[in-house]
């Protein structure tokens, strides 16, 4: 299954999700993001720097100083291993920064990852101008601490299978559902709080998405999910008292900016 996010649907076309997606926009514009097809890759300041004054890379990660390292791509099936290698080489890092976090192409490597940031007691950022994204959603909730920014952004989105099927096509029940609510359980919420905060990501069709600013997702981390769920727009828990949770494959959202 996949998710894909692509923003302002009337207006812009979805971009490729994931492995087994098969569209691809020629021009796609979100803000100050945008992908042209051909073009260069736009590199955000903070993605800039990071490369530039990082001490090493390992795959979509790169290390700022001996106690600090930074998510900047796309996570993949190679991912777990990158990870690893990064801490047995500098197993003093704390911090795991999202400054570019589009998401991932492989959701089981990803919920991995998210597991391996946990265990490790990494506190997770998100600083200004910090982008977190789709799947990066659920590695930015693996930290033991979570420190946001007023000028980061997320953004959330529903789902869609490989047989085009969204989360609101399988019963409450379904055990596609459970993986990410234990997932979210896992990584401290309560039940009530996990249905709530898995809801609200599939709030939004599998070609649009729900950006919220770096106090909204606050929101979330910090207060009850009935006050979360009214602050943020109040998405409703379709999922019942017995439900499980479809489990969707995160995908991601990757724009490159034209212009600003």
């Amino acid at each position: 299954m996949f998710r894909q996010l692509s923003i302002l649907a009337p207006l812009l076309a979805p971009l490729c999700a994931g492995p087994a997606a098969a569209q691809q926009s020629e021009i796609v514009v979100v803000e100050e993001w945008v992908e042209v097809r051909g073009a260069a890759r736009y590199v955000s300041p903070e993605h800039e720097a990071a490369d530039r004054d990082a001490l090493a890379a390992f795959g979509p990660f790169r290390v700022i100083d001996n106690r600090t390292a930074a998510l900047v791509d796309i996570t993949d099936g190679r991912t777990p291993s990158q990870f690893a290698a990064m801490l047995s080489a500098f197993p003093q890092i704390a911090v795991l920064e999202f400054i570019e976090a589009p998401g991932t192409h492989n959701d089981l490597a990803n919920l991995r990852v998210g597991r391996m940031i946990r265990e490790r007691g990494l506190v997770t950022r998100a600083p200004e101008g910090g982008s977190v994204r789709s799947g990066a959603v659920e590695l930015f909730l693996a930290g033991t601490s979570r420190e946001i920014a007023a000028g980061s952004s997320f953004a959330v989105h529903g789902w869609l299978d490989e047989y085009g099927m969204g989360a609101e096509d399988y019963p409450a029940g379904a055990p596609e559902h459970r993986r990410y609510l234990d997932y979210y359980i896992d990584m401290g919420m309560d039940e009530a709080s996990a249905r709530a905060f898995y809801a609200m990501t599939n709030s939004v069709s599998f070609d649009d998405a729900r950006w919220l600013t770096g106090a909204e997702m606050q929101n979330w981390l910090s207060e009850s999910p009935v006050a979360a769920n009214a602050a943020s727009g109040g998405a409703q828990d379709g999922l019942g008292t017995e439900a499980e949770a479809v489990i969707p494959r995160l995908a991601y959202l990757d724009l490159d900016p034209v212009s600003q």
